[in-house]
């Protein structure tokens, strides 16, 4: 299977989406199925720097690492699992529009298995992937036009 790609327009400037969505204390308030993440290595948010999350999926909840891999704000991150059965490789672009005003964010993401994570990956991760992806945006862009920054 390909990547997941996904792009939304938001009415706030390219550099309060990247302060916003780079921070990684806010992805339980955005990610359906994000519910917890703690600092692990680094500081939060910089290259190298690594966060768990912990996730929910179907009856249990999972804890992955993601470790920050590249940031070039307010244009561009890139972050990867470095642990567990399914490890997600997450970009994403922020493009200016509207001279600056508004944004468009495009998230692109692919997992890969290790172990059990191999069957998981195209049965159950994926498909659930792409259905809670726009979900996650729409949200995203609720929070941000209601003036959350940052």
């Amino acid at each position: 299977m390909s990547r997941i790609n996904a792009s939304i327009d938001i009415a706030r400037p390219p550099e309060e989406v990247f302060a916003y969505i780079t921070d990684p204390s806010h992805l339980p308030d955005w990610q359906e199925s994000a519910v917890k993440v703690t600092p692990r290595r680094g500081t939060p948010g910089t290259v190298g720097s690594q966060v768990a999350i912990t996730r929910h999926m179907g009856k249990r909840d999972f804890d992955m690492t993601m470790q920050v891999m590249e940031l070039d704000p307010p244009r561009s991150w890139h972050i990867h699992g470095v642990d567990g059965p399914v490890r997600g490789d997450v970009q994403g672009s922020i493009e200016p529009l509207d001279q600056g005003t508004r944004s468009r964010l495009t998230l692109s993401l692919d997992f890969e298995g290790h172990g059990i994570g191999k069957a998981l990956v195209p049965l159950v991760v994926k498909p659930r992937a792409r259905k809670e992806i726009p979900r996650d945006e729409e949200h995203l862009k609720g929070i941000l036009e209601a003036g959350a920054t940052g």
